[in-house]
């Protein structure tokens, strides 16, 4: 950690410049996004370069400049979803095309991939889960989100993956990350973010969750540290490596089943016992 820190403390004088690079690189793509939108209508997408809805086309330097600049300015303050966002579209390209193969391989997995459903307050209805038993899988899931004060309208749009299926990969990462820390038992606080960022980080190999996990907890206050370190680093770790690939859980079919039933069958290991007052420290 101490090493870490030291190496983390060489980049702060090139914080800013980082951050004004990255602001006119992204303003430069998003314009010439809206210029392209204004000269071709949806049919030309394909001859424009666009090949999805949201998509901006970016070349190998671009996506190597919206990478540094984004993962300096999310280090500097982990609260940026968007910062954090380009960093996964802009170097996840390799770990995606993983993701995918391990979708294909599964008959779950090929059905997403198939169907592409997603998750937004339009797709699911957030109060009928409310209404179900305590104890199943929606009600955890909606009690989470009513915990924590988020919706399933809080994931950003994918814009700077150059393949539209592995794009459709990042969307349904990003969808089903809240349901993750519904399986886990994790919150959304820092602690919390950063257990199930070393989790994803064993099942996805995305850099984004490495640099997440490997980072963050610098941040951290020692006794934060100390707890990560001792405990919830090694559960994710163990829970990772021995749980079932979630992206191939076609999470909507399964609100109805009782979540302790669900993580027996995902083979996820409980979470750490927290008290009163370690959950408030967290």
């Amino acid at each position: 950690m101490i090493f870490l820190t030291r190496i983390s403390n060489r980049f702060t004088s090139k914080k800013s410049c980082c951050e004004r690079l990255l602001a006119r690189s992204l303003t430069s793509l998003e314009l010439t996004n809206s210029q392209i939108e204004d000269d071709f209508t949806r049919h030309a997408y394909k001859e424009s370069g666009i090949l999805y809805e949201h998509h901006i086309p970016t070349s190998l330097l671009q996506k190597g400049l919206l990478a540094v600049g984004s993962g300096v300015a999310a280090f500097f303050d982990p609260t940026r979803d968007d910062m954090i966002a380009v960093l996964g579209e802009s170097t996840g390209y390799y770990a995606l095309k993983k993701i995918r193969r391990l979708m294909q391989l599964d008959k779950e997995g090929q059905k997403i991939l198939r169907e592409r459903p997603r998750i937004t307050s339009a797709t699911i209805n957030v109060p009928a889960l409310r209404e179900l038993p305590e104890g199943t899988f929606g009600k955890e899931y909606t009690n989470f989100l009513d915990r924590n004060k988020v919706t399933p309208d809080s994931r950003l749009p994918v814009r700077f993956i150059d393949d539209p299926e592995l794009a459709y990969v990042m969307q349904r990462y990003r969808e089903v990350h809240d349901f993750n820390h519904a399986l886990l038992g994790m919150p959304t606080n820092i602690v919390g973010e950063i257990t199930v960022k070393w989790f994803e980080m064993v099942q996805t190999r995305l850099p984004m969750c490495t640099f997440g996990s490997l980072l963050a907890p610098l941040r951290l206050k020692r006794s934060q540290q100390e707890r990560l370190v001792n405990t919830y680093i090694p559960w994710a770790l163990y829970a990772g490596y021995r749980a079932r690939f979630l992206m191939n859980l076609y999470v909507e079919k399964y609100f109805e089943e009782p979540i302790d039933l669900l993580r027996k069958r995902l083979n996820i290991v409980s979470p750490p016992i927290a008290t009163k007052r370690t959950k408030k420290q967290m």
